[in-house]
């Protein structure tokens, strides 16, 4: 039997699709069909026309000889294959903007840049001191951060926009793509104007809720669930008249001049109400309704390792929330 020589990195590269004539332009196609779901909106996204995409499409399809994308009602949907790729050139720009993040720091001597996502409460109970800690120790340092909720935090984290984001796991996502070092619970309250009818009871109860107006994220979130759960629990109809943002300003700025309710972090019902300005008019409900939401922590993507600058923001996060 012939011994087989080792393979060089040649003789691998030359084994791949770019041997087919797979290019980054095709890579970038897939990922934007991929976040758009429409051929025409990924066209637009690249800045090139939709008979071209089409024809790199087709050039894929030939290389990889199976579909990549299937037409739906309402767009196009990547198949298994077309999955495969996407997951893989997720992976491969990623090294490549660590590349050249890295050279950038190596030029130019800075601390860096990290890019974070979190939902609201931990970024001000969290993210706040310990990216104050950073910029004082790394004057240079680049810190960009993304407030929203945990679903659409947890699919910036797969496109590979963030390091890590402080949330939680959302229940249309496999587990397994994610790494998660549990910190803490978020405390919800609900809130309401000042001079708000409800205010002058001593105490409300579920019954009280359904008739008023409600300001929610949207469905299908953790902290909209973890409210609907509540009222199912309580026995109460839902609220008919909902109005839905992921907008914490807009939601204070409809509570202030409504009689609509809003779930919130506690941390910010705490950090705004009474603080002398208009958007401190508003006044935290005393109310024995709970709202269990599942505990936060620090994610990342399995796999994915972080780079110095976006580690060192991290265990500094860790290391506040364990205290």
């Amino acid at each position: 039997m012939r011994d087989q020589k080792p393979s060089t990195a040649g003789e691998l590269v030359d084994s791949t699709l770019f041997r087919s004539g797979l290019k980054i332009s095709h890579l970038r196609l897939i990922l934007a069909i991929d976040d758009h779901r429409r051929i025409s909106a990924a066209a637009d996204a690249l800045g090139i026309s939709q008979p071209a995409a089409s024809r790199m499409l087709s050039e894929i399809e030939t290389m990889l000889k199976a579909p990549v994308c299937e037409r739906v009602a309402r767009g196009v949907l990547l198949t298994p294959y077309g999955e495969a790729l996407a997951r893989r050139a997720r992976s491969i720009f990623l090294e490549l903007r660590e590349a050249s993040r890295e050279i950038n720091e190596l030029k130019t001597g800075s601390g860096g840049s990290v890019s974070l996502g979190s939902v609201t409460g931990p970024a001000l109970n969290l993210a706040v001191p310990a990216i104050r800690q950073v910029m004082t120790a790394y004057p240079g340092i680049e810190i960009n951060v993304q407030i929203e909720n945990s679903n659409v935090l947890a699919r910036e984290l797969l496109a590979a926009r963030h390091d890590f984001i402080i949330g939680r796991i959302p229940d249309d996502q496999p587990p397994r793509l994610f790494s998660m070092v549990e910190i803490g619970y978020e405390e919800v309250c609900l809130i309401v104007r000042d001079g708000h009818p409800l205010l002058d009871k001593p105490m409300v109860v579920a019954e009280d809720l359904p008739s008023y107006d409600w300001v929610f994220q949207p469905p299908g979130t953790l902290l909209r669930r973890a409210v609907e759960d509540s009222f199912v629990a309580a026995g109460v109809r839902l609220p008919a008249t909902v109005i839905n943002t992921s907008s914490i300003i807009l939601t204070l700025s409809i509570v202030r001049n409504t009689n609509a309710i809003a779930p919130v972090a506690l941390d910010v019902a705490n950090l705004i109400a009474g603080n002398g300005t208009p958007a401190g008019e508003i006044r935290i409900l005393k109310t024995e309704i709970p709202i269990r939401i599942k505990p936060y922590g620090l994610i990342t993507a399995e796999g994915r390792a972080l780079p110095p600058s976006a580690k060192l923001l991290y265990d500094l996060i860790l290391k506040q929330g364990r205290a």
